[in-house]
């Protein structure tokens, strides 16, 4: 494979590894407090069309992505106000927000069909974006793929080397002691949910206002599960989501390459290989429950009350 083959394959895989890092950080800091939100999927798709439609509105990708983050925001506070508040169960809730975010998604999104708006341009820096080789593998790319890094960097610092991040998680894995030493634990939970719904909104507006700049129903195709796998695949560590989500960015365009390749292989099969690595790569990890049981919160997806 040629360098001209081969830089492309690079380059579109880690575009589509992006809205993977921003979503599993964000559900990866909510899982660390103690909470299971499936809802990524529909937090995504609040995100894409909402910020789309503020995008094609007012002519600004940065008011988008705000818009993209307030509405992942706003689902998450729905979420939040049901399993914290009034103690639903987690798992039903959060399949239930991913099937209001893609009704309503699909229904904001009905006027916007066909419509494009100005994506996101990489950065051109001086010098270093003309090296051979080195200069479109790592200094073309636009700021949130840049954010992604560094944001998986400060998530890292951020549970393992601060006051805050050991208050988030000790009220994933012991929330009563947290809060017998005065910790409010159910206000922790609540922020580390809108953080993750924020992230999952930004991930859903760089698919629809960066990635592929349009808006098409059920755009996330996935990939919120796919970035609830990928907490797990990284069992709870941040660098580690960074390792999966290029694997998996790599395996998604891989089918859009594969057939150019001469390989004679059915669309559909290539299709459905994000998906199956995804299924693969869980049944690795879960084969040894210890790399699970050791890296888990203890308190994931339990239901806790101040009172009780």
């Amino acid at each position: 494979m040629s360098a001209d083959t081969l830089i492309p394959i690079v380059v579109s895989s880690v575009g589509a590894a992006t809205p993977l890092i921003y979503a599993s950080l964000g559900e990866l800091v909510v899982e660390r407090s103690g909470v299971l939100n499936l809802g990524v999927e529909g937090m995504m798709l609040a995100g894409a069309i909402g910020a789309f439609a503020v995008t094609v509105t007012t002519g600004s990708l940065a008011l988008g992505l705000l818009a993209g983050m307030a509405c992942g925001m706003a689902l998450a506070a729905l979420f939040g106000l049901l399993t914290l508040t009034l103690q639903t169960n987690q798992v039903a809730t959060g399949l239930a927000l991913t099937l209001f975010g893609v009704g309503l998604s699909a229904f904001a999104g009905r006027e916007y069909v066909g419509k494009v708006v100005q994506g996101m341009s990489g950065i051109s820096l001086p010098v270093l974006s003309d090296l051979p080789g080195l200069g479109p593998l790592l200094f073309r790319y636009d700021l949130l793929v840049y954010g992604s890094v560094f944001l998986a960097g400060a998530v890292h610092w951020f549970l393992n080397r601060t006051r805050g991040g050991l208050i988030v998680r000790a009220a994933g894995e012991s929330p009563s002691t947290a809060h017998a030493i005065g910790f409010k634990v159910i206000r922790i939970r609540y922020l580390a949910v809108l953080f993750g719904g924020a992230m999952s909104g930004l991930a859903g507006a760089y698919l629809s206002c960066a990635l592929t700049p349009m808006w098409i129903e059920g755009m996330t195709a996935g990939r919120g599960w796919i970035a609830l796998a990928l907490v797990v695949f990284a069992t709870w560590k941040p660098w580690r989501v960074l390792l999966g989500a290029y694997l998996f960015g790599g395996v998604t365009v891989l089918q859009f390459h594969a057939q150019g390749f001469g390989l004679s292989v059915p669309s559909e099969f290539l299709s459905m290989l994000p998906y199956l690595a995804t299924i693969v790569v869980l049944v690795l990890i879960c084969r040894d429950p210890k790399i699970i049981l050791l890296n888990q919160p203890v308190s994931l997806g339990k239901r806790f009350h101040p009172d009780a």
